[in-house]
């Protein structure tokens, strides 16, 4: 009987995973884990980590498996929110979502799993995992959900094959209704469960609270540059790299409190707006504490074709597919989780991956996580630069 730590999150998805796997004829086991101390900056009637764990509780106790809880916060910090606050001090966005899947779930979890000894840890996750022999070699596919509206493949696009081997997705083939039908009649507790948001295991934050624990207020000018300015003439704004904007390049519109509490493409907070449409961030600079506008979500100051990912942040799910100096390949992707996979051509360089998409995109961040497919399988990601 093989043995499997399933990662109880005290949600419908996880719960479900657990007792699918148990009718499977594993041995399971259920693991919460606890990632964060701090409830100050949680909105705490949104996804309590502690009413979690006790659901998840509840959940082993009502499928007849050993239950424990590990604190992994130490790790957390470490890993992730101190990652954090380094990418948003330098003016990036990072996806801490992702990097929990690689540090945390896949990592320290994985071996505290494994030193329980299972032969697999399993998630809740709605992706699905194919083994097949390419070249005599064993090799692990990282496949789209078949819920297309609740596909989660892009959080795990920096597993690498050593994971993906010890890892298991139970609900990966179904629809998320039949995941809560079968919480349902198994009379789970959480069947009836909202979906949690927010950082990974710790809820619902308050972004600007959380960020303000290490980055300091400082207040700077919205500068707001108008769709015609001459910025845009003559200046390839589907290049790969976008060109700086100057103070003098438009109009003071107000002021905000840390250009690094913002992030491109953003509408809410900015406490100004538009005098015909609404203002959106178009670019931030740390340096110079400035933040960039423009009015509309068209602003062609929010499109892109094209992004950039350096060498060493070029990460091959499927390292059997990486690509040659100046080869190219056709793929899809996204920059963001729930987005449309979009048609593009990703070359590599000297300086590292190139992306142009064959449509425009909106709000290229530096700091997210771009993720290519081929069909429905994810073979690779990268940061943007």
């Amino acid at each position: 009987m093989k043995r499997v730590v399933v990662g109880l999150s005290g949600g419908v998805d996880s719960s479900v995973a657990a007792y699918l796997l148990k009718e499977q004829g594993y041995e399971v086991i259920g693991l919460f884990m606890k990632n964060w101390h701090d409830d100050s900056v949680t909105i705490s009637d949104e996804c309590p980590w502690l009413d979690d764990s006790n659901d998840a509780l509840l959940v082993a106790e009502k499928l007849g498996i050993p239950f424990q809880t590990v604190d992994l916060s130490e790790q957390y910090k470490e890993r992730i929110v101190d990652y954090m606050f380094a990418e948003y001090k330098k003016g990036r966005t990072p996806n801490p979502d992702v990097l929990c899947n690689r540090e945390i779930k896949f990592d320290v979890f994985m071996k505290i799993a494994l030193e329980l000894g299972a032969d697999f840890v399993a998630t809740g996750h709605y992706c699905r995992k194919k083994t097949t022999l390419i070249n005599g070699k064993e090799t692990h596919h990282l496949l789209s959900g078949i819920d297309t509206n609740k596909d989660q493949s892009y959080f795990l696009c920096q597993l690498s094959q050593e994971q993906l081997a010890k890892t298991l997705f139970p609900i990966g083939e179904l629809l998320k209704p039949k995941v809560r039908e079968i919480a349902a009649s198994q009379d789970l507790i959480t069947a009836d469960k909202k979906d949690s948001q927010g950082l990974c295991f710790i809820g619902k934050v308050r972004l600007p609270d959380f960020l303000q624990q290490q980055l300091k207020q400082k207040q700077g000018n919205i500068v707001e540059i108008d769709a015609s300015h001459p910025v845009y003439k003559g200046a390839n704004i589907n290049a790969l790299k976008n060109f700086s904007y100057q103070p003098n390049d438009g109009a003071v519109v107000g002021k905000h409190i840390g250009a690094h509490y913002f992030t491109k493409g953003q509408r809410k907070g900015l406490g100004v707006g538009g005098k015909v449409l609404p203002l959106f961030v178009l670019e931030t600079d740390v340096e110079t504490n400035t933040i960039y506008v423009g009015q509309g979500k068209q602003h062609p100051g929010l499109m892109r074709k094209g992004l950039f990912v350096t060498h060493d942040e070029i990460h091959w799910v499927r390292p059997d597919l990486a690509l040659t100096l100046n080869q190219s390949l056709e793929v899809e992707a996204r920059i963001r989780y729930r987005q449309e996979l979009s048609k593009a051509t990703i070359t590599l360089t000297e300086q590292g991956l190139e992306i142009v998409f064959n449509e425009l995109q909106f709000a290229i961040q530096e700091g997210q996580f771009i993720a290519w497919y081929l069909n429905s399988e994810l073979v690779g990601s990268g940061v943007i630069a």
